[in-house]
């Protein structure tokens, strides 16, 4: 039978997705796994608190996974072929993490962002070989980057779409089965809680139906900053509430709920207010001896409140929460305090609340 060019080309392209997978799995060998540090809490309390360290990645977030997942989704669905251009939404870390991905495969990346994005950000993406496309309002960036995939003929990986999806959930190597097996031999080994910002909500969703897939005991709390939709969307059980804001925090908030957050596999939510996020970011920096990122502040946050809590019920355990990035990204604005005062945040009052809890493991009301 006579081989026609079309044949030849779906090959050649078959050849290389098969090649494509091999070497964006070969990355996760070399990296998935990342280490659980210990969080000094006096041990007499009964309550042990580990942080999933996500900032060893090889672009330094959790959104390494996520962007990994992401294309191995898109190769698997042929989507992406030799010369596809990769177009994502985002103006943080999954952009830095795609340009990653993308510049391993030989792929041109393009990130649309708002075109207040800070040199920094864009300095990041452009470092990894991805491109940065601008756009006046914030609210137009899914939608430009959606219309300029079309018209390059290339890939929209739409990140709160299939953050959800493109992880498997049951296992293979994501970040709750990390946790579970590193927590084998840990005095309370089974969380009771595990404490997840929502960006695009596929953190949540992964970790929440591993709990349920394994049959654990494990409750999952999202913490959620100032100008989300999450919070108030699961508060209201009306999940078209839309706040027209953004976050201050980066990686995690939006202005409406995405399709890849799960409500129904998160067991609390908790709002954090902006300066409780930076204080606790502050806090954890000086205990660790370490920069933390903005996120990790508020993940922070509500993990101290649900182990004050427990210790208010008279009860053990074990709570799990993840170092999102490192603070380094951050000098010019979580770590300034001109930033900060320009922000009209007050850290202080949320300060004392975390010397409190560090001390004597109260937190109040």
């Amino acid at each position: 039978m006579e081989i026609t060019d079309f044949g030849r080309c779906e090959r050649a392209a078959r050849d290389w997705a098969r090649d494509a997978i091999a070497l964006v799995e070969a990355d996760a060998n070399r990296s998935a796994d990342t280490h659980l540090l210990p969080f000094p809490l006096p041990a007499a309390r009964g309550i042990d608190l580990y942080l999933k360290d996500e900032s060893s990645h090889p672009t330094g977030s959790l959104k390494h996974r996520l962007a990994r997942s992401l294309f191995l989704y898109a190769l698997c669905n042929g989507w992406i072929g030799p010369s596809t251009t990769v177009v994502e939404a985002s103006s943080g870390s999954t952009a830095v993490s795609e340009a990653y991905f993308a510049r391993m495969l030989g792929l041109p990346f393009i990130a649309v962002m708002p075109a207040a994005t800070s040199p920094e950000k864009i300095s990041l993406i452009e470092f990894q070989g991805g491109k940065c496309h601008l756009v006046s309002d914030a609210n137009q960036v899914v939608p430009e980057a959606r219309r300029l995939a079309a018209d390059l003929g290339g890939h929209f990986m739409d990140q709160f779409t299939y953050a959800e999806r493109a992880t498997d959930w049951r296992g293979n190597n994501n970040i709750a089965e990390s946790i579970h097996n590193q927590m084998a031999l840990e005095r309370h080994p089974v969380p009771a809680w595990v404490v997840v910002g929502a960006g695009t909500g596929g953190t949540s969703a992964t970790i929440g139906r591993y709990a349920r897939y394994q049959r654990l005991d494990t409750k999952i709390c999202v913490v959620d900053p100032e100008g989300s939709a999450f919070w108030q969307a699961y508060l209201a059980g009306d999940f078209t509430i839309v706040t027209g804001r953004g976050s201050r925090i980066e990686g995690i908030g939006r202005p409406r709920v995405e399709p890849s957050f799960q409500p129904s596999v998160v067991d609390r939510m908790i709002h954090v207010p902006d300066a409780a996020s930076l204080a606790a970011m502050r806090a954890g920096s000086e205990v660790l001896g370490r920069r933390l990122g903005g996120s990790t502040g508020t993940n922070l946050w509500g993990a101290f409140r649900l182990i004050a809590e427990m210790l208010g019920a008279g009860r053990t355990g074990s709570v799990v929460t993840l170092i999102c990035d490192g603070g380094e990204r951050y000098a010019d604005t979580y770590y300034s305090d001109d930033w900060v005062a320009a922000q009209g945040l007050d850290l202080a009052p949320y300060t004392a609340v975390l010397r409190d809890f560090l001390d004597g493991g109260g937190w109040p009301g």
